[in-house]
């Protein structure tokens, strides 16, 4: 299986208020938008290098990712340990927290309920992408 690539589409830039809004205690309301937002270019600058995925499961609630979240994936960014990306790991595809470990690396789930995956020599392994975004309705 293969991850969904990007469907293009008219951009419509939406406004974009001028100030940010305060999480603590609010704030008075500009009167002003400062400019347009393009949640395309905002979400993917590399159009062609990005990809959405839904997510299935719970393993990576710990970072904020919920079962039916849509994530929104570079495959030209190179992965790093700290990054949490997609990979292919003997045959399935996965959305876990590259780490780095005193023998190598794993793919590290963000929830105690499971454990790491470690990547040997012998595992079939291939990374995807890097995870840029994650969208989940409130």
């Amino acid at each position: 299986m293969s991850p969904p690539l990007p469907r293009t589409s008219p951009s419509r830039p939406l406004p974009l208020a001028g100030e940010a809004v305060a999480a603590g205690f609010p704030s008075p309301a500009e009167d002003y938008m400062e400019r347009s937002l393009d949640l395309n270019e905002y979400l993917a600058p590399r159009p062609e290098a990005t990809f959405f995925v839904r997510v299935a499961g719970d393993s990576m609630t710990g970072a904020g990712i919920h079962h039916g979240d849509i994530l929104v994936v570079d495959r030209s960014l190179a992965a790093r340990p700290g990054h949490v990306v997609i990979a292919r790991i003997n045959g399935e595809f996965t959305v876990k927290r590259l780490r780095s470990t005193a023998t190598g690396m794993e793919l590290a789930p963000e929830n105690p309920d499971y454990a790491p995956t470690p990547i040997t020599p012998d595992t079939d392994f291939e990374i995807w992408g890097v995870v840029r975004h994650v969208l989940h309705a409130l």
